[in-house]
């Protein structure tokens, strides 16, 4: 135990020099490591006390610490505080080093080959520390994947599989599953679909990757997207050979007035625009379809999590305006999870041979029969209805214990996109984003800012967090919670902006 607190709360002699504070404060801390005066695994002072003790701002503390510990001289854990990393010591020959012949050389005296302390440092900046928390969007809690249910439907579904189910089979998938599908769209979300429209495929990567092949054939140039989203998504489109122009955006979401007929489809979250939040509004909805009627166009709609809605009743899906000119796509990676690699397209009725053509072709990305079987005796059987609706309660209490976690703890922080989904955006002040996320990484915490998720043709107008809340298993949420609110305290205090959704939309009761 002494170790432990040999430093902490402890006076720590720096020499700060010159007019930049971090920069000085930086240097004195590797001198410190270099002399030998802070020796490996001795625990710092936290960011607020030796702020005191050199009469300098807290968050400049934090960013030289985050800064330390991204380049490898210190290390820091949940629990364990700020130490410095057990690193081994500069060799005083300051030359190049070559390492022994072999990887697992050793050099002399028989210890395992180290790079002088430079070589070190470059090697520490590609290997960021483990996080102890993650807060990161894009998937739900693994830990409550339905294993019982999920098995014994499995079971049922292999016992009564017939032996050609076994085989290569329909590029559309199984018949089985795409029935199920259809009943269970139609019903819960709105969607006009029947079994023979709809495909099954890989994930939503290769929905989009089959979608971009084809309308590329049929002479599209460009599919719009929104301007804050994945940004894998339009790097598939291009991959096609299609360009990606983004869509404006304004306190309404989303803007599709600016549509012509140069753009053969458009991709939108309409239901919850991801990161952002919010439905598109209704005519704005309205809107696409008719441009879509008018040029011949497609309306690519990604619907990833809409069976997760909280103070509403849920926004139904966009392709029940027009079927023949919507292309709805869903998922359970955000209902079950994403390693089932399940997804599926309802397509226009003129699009179905053409996508299962080029589905066909890739005999590598067919799904697992036992897994389109399983799935669809999951739907059929009412296990599929009982586990989100289970979730959807976990998730909305998870939900509103961070809206009242940072009310009481960082009342500055404004928080939107929270009627629907599994993630909130947390709006910060101009100038702070990558500050939060330098603090974060120092406190053990994965989160991403919305700057991540920009197009490279939007404007930067908006900064912010997207927490995933759905993400930790429950053993973890409350801790990273915790460590959230520690992130944010402090980057509040000035006026959250106003004028982008992420700052507009608010918890309704």
């Amino acid at each position: 135990m002494r170790d432990d607190w040999a430093t902490f709360g402890a006076d720590l002699h720096l020499d700060l020099r010159g007019t930049r504070l971090r920069a000085g404060l930086m240097d004195a801390l590797r001198e410190a490591v270099r002399g030998g005066r802070l020796a490996p695994g001795s625990r710092l002072p936290s960011s607020r006390q030796l702020a005191a003790d050199l009469g300098i701002a807290r968050n400049t503390v934090a960013d030289a610490y985050a800064e330390l510990v991204a380049e490898g001289w210190l290390t820091a854990r949940q629990g364990s505080g700020t130490r410095v990393a057990r690193r081994a010591a500069p060799r005083p020959d300051p030359g190049p080093a070559e390492p022994p012949a072999g990887p697992d050389a050793l050099a002399p005296g028989g210890t395992p080959w180290q790079p002088p302390s430079g070589q070190l440092v470059r090697a520490s900046r590609r290997r960021a520390p483990a996080p102890a928390y993650d807060l990161r969007s894009g998937t739900p809690d693994l830990a409550a994947f339905p294993r019982a249910e999920w098995l014994k439907a499995y079971r049922r579904a292999l016992t009564a599989a017939p032996n050609e189910a076994f085989g290569y089979g329909d590029p559309r998938g199984r018949a089985e599953l795409r029935t199920a599908l259809a009943e269970y769209l139609a019903r819960a979300r709105g969607v006009h679909a029947r079994p023979e429209r709809i495909v099954v495929c890989a994930g939503f990567a290769h929905g989009l990757m089959l979608l971009g092949q084809v309308l590329r054939a049929r002479g599209a140039r460009a599919v719009a997207v929104e301007s804050y989203g994945i940004g894998m998504y339009p790097g598939l489109l291009r991959g096609a050979g299609l360009a990606t122009p983004a869509l404006p955006f304004d306190e309404h979401g989303t803007r599709v007035d600016g549509l012509g007929a140069d753009v053969g489809a458009v991709l939108l979250t309409a239901a919850h625009q991801f990161p952002l939040g919010g439905a598109l509004p209704p005519d704005r909805r309205a809107a696409v379809v008719d441009w879509a009627r008018a040029t011949g166009g497609f309306v690519l709609e990604d619907d990833y999590d809409g069976e997760f809605r909280y103070d509403r009743q849920p926004v139904g899906a966009l392709q029940g305006l027009d079927p023949e000119r919507v292309v709805y796509l869903g998922t359970a990676s955000k209902s079950l999870a994403p390693g089932l690699r399940l997804a599926w397209l309802v397509l226009p009725e003129g699009l179905v041979d053409e996508v299962a053509t080029a589905k066909g072709g890739v005999v590598d990305w067919m799904c697992g029969t036992p897994d389109q079987l399983a799935f669809a005796e999951f739907l059929a059987s009412g296990a599929h209805d009982r586990h989100v609706r289970a979730m959807r309660l976990r998730y909305r209490h998870r939900r509103d214990q961070l809206v009242a976690a940072l009310a009481a703890h960082a009342p500055g922080i404004r928080v939107g996109g929270i009627a629907a989904g599994l993630h909130a955006v947390l709006a910060l002040p101009p100038g702070t984003e990558q500050a939060a996320l330098r603090s974060a990484a120092w406190q053990g915490l994965a989160v991403q800012g919305l700057d991540r998720f920009r197009h490279p043709d939007a404007a930067p107008s908006l900064e912010g967090l997207v927490i995933g809340y759905g993400t930790p298993p429950d053993s973890a949420w409350q801790g990273a919670l915790q460590t959230l609110c520690r992130v944010l305290e402090g980057v509040g205090e000035g006026d959250a902006p106003e004028d982008g959704p992420a700052a507009s939309e608010r918890l309704e009761p």
